[in-house]
């Protein structure tokens, strides 16, 4: 299957890894390689991780990192809704 980034999930990458470039480049890279794996592991069983809100699915980052990965599954393909942090309000991303 193929992974699609919603734009505003792409945006709040983009803005994550900044952050974290911003204060170490070396957990920046930490950071990218986690979504790499995640991105990775999701394609490889999309159907493997728990079912969320609004017809969705999570993959949370493991470690260091206080994000996941917020997904729907569609026909062809899946789309990344959101690459929400800890603490950001459940559910902000429902309607993308």
């Amino acid at each position: 299957m193929r992974v699609k980034f919603h734009p505003e999930a792409r945006a709040e990458l983009r803005e994550a890894k900044r952050w974290y470039r911003d204060r170490s480049p070396l957990a920046a890279a930490a950071f990218a390689q986690m979504i790499d794996v995640a991105v990775a592991a999701i394609r490889e069983g999309p159907h493997r991780y728990p079912v969320g809100e609004y017809d969705t699915r999570e993959y949370v980052i493991p470690r260091r990192f206080p994000y996941k990965i917020v997904y729907r599954l569609r026909t062809d393909d899946i789309v990344i809704v959101a690459v929400a942090h800890d603490s950001r309000e459940p559910g902000y991303w429902h309607d993308r």
